[in-house]
């Protein structure tokens, strides 16, 4: 059964800029639900690092609401929120001296207090994650030999061993190759169905959300937020409009981008 976990209504985003309110994007309003992969599409600087920041508490928002679980986003805990929304951002993990294991089970730090004790269900946790992911096999490899791919991989088990009903994602799958794009977005829309979370991620890959994404949230500098499945927003001509660039056609009937002939 879809529950909606994230309901955003009338929210501007932004941020300070020499004690002024730099508003990014405003008047936005949609939900998430769980149980269904939610992808956020748009042009570079329209604002959707910021959004996903936003949502997860990072930065405060400039007006509006962040409704998470039926309630206001800024009245969680820090330690609260953090059983609640799991994060995995864009840049790369440097660390050295580090298993993947140990990585992964920093994940449970939520539950193991202060001084990291882990507990057999803590361990559990962490091997399920690695299941979840298959990354079991790389367990004891230190994160240093591991490829882009691999790295993304152990932070999306980081996150599933944190045990949150929602996990928001920037850019997953910056930095891959293209059959590492598609495993990686198949995976988190595996998740998603499997153990009913709301997977909400922003992303360049256009086409692959098109082809994978239960909803896409689609932001726009003057338009503001235009959301609905992918057969709706193509049917209705929304993506059509909303990628206008010269020499660049979208197909309706493919739902792929062509590049037009150059005249010679």
């Amino acid at each position: 059964m879809k529950n909606k976990t994230v309901e955003i209504k009338d929210l501007s985003i932004g941020y300070q800029e020499r004690k002024r309110c730099k508003a990014i994007a405003q008047g936005l309003n949609s939900s998430l639900f769980s149980g269904e992969l939610t992808c956020l599409i748009g042009a570079n600087g329209v604002g959707k690092s910021t959004l996903l920041r936003t949502l997860a508490a990072f930065q405060t928002s400039l007006s509006g609401e962040i409704q998470v679980m039926d309630k206001e986003v800024s009245t969680y805990s820090g330690k609260e929120l953090s059983k609640i929304i799991g994060v995995v951002l864009t840049e790369k993990v440097e660390v050295r001296d580090m298993s993947v294991v140990e990585l992964v089970q920093m994940g449970r730090s939520p539950y193991t207090g202060f001084w990291g004790k882990y507990s057999p269900e803590d361990e559990q946790k962490v091997e399920e994650a690695m299941l979840q992911v298959r990354i079991s096999d790389l367990a004891h490899r230190s994160i240093q030999t591991l490829s882009d791919g691999e790295r993304q991989k152990v932070m999306i088990a980081k996150t599933l061993a944190q045990q949150t009903p929602i996990i928001f994602l920037d850019e997953p799958t910056a930095f891959l190759d293209f059959p590492s794009k598609v495993e990686i977005m198949r995976l988190l829309h595996r998740l998603s169905k499997k153990s009913n979370k709301t997977i909400f991620l922003s992303t360049h890959d256009v086409e692959l959300a098109l082809q994978i994404a239960d909803q896409l949230w689609m932001m726009d500098r003057k338009k503001g937020l235009l959301t609905g499945t992918p057969e709706e927003l193509i049917r209705n001509g929304t993506l059509e409009k909303f990628f206008q660039c010269e020499g660049v056609v979208f197909e309706r009937e493919t739902g792929f981008f062509k590049m037009e002939k150059l005249i010679q």
